[in-house]
């Protein structure tokens, strides 16, 4: 298992648009996933889920991945929110 402390820098935070973008990306991986944020966990693969956390610009999260591609998920998620969900 590994996983990532990230901070969160786009205008809207992990929402609508942005949070489609990672959960297609997230999706990509056989690993299965997570965010973390203030003690709750979801499926990371799950627009609810990621959705439900309510995470805006400058919230604190955690990447966590646990499977055969599990480094390269965290490495990939953690550069797609770094990049501020730049194509």
């Amino acid at each position: 298992m590994k996983e990532i402390d990230v901070v969160i820098n786009n205008q809207v935070g992990l929402h609508a648009r942005p949070a489609t973008f990672f959960i297609q990306k997230a999706n990509e991986f056989k690993s299965s996933i997570w965010i973390e944020k203030d003690e709750r966990r979801v499926n990371a693969k799950s627009l609810l889920g990621v959705l439900s956390l309510g995470i805006v610009k400058g919230a604190s999260i955690k990447i966590i991945a646990d499977g055969a591609d599990e480094a390269e998920a965290i490495t990939t998620l953690s550069e797609l929110i770094e990049s501020d969900f730049s194509e």
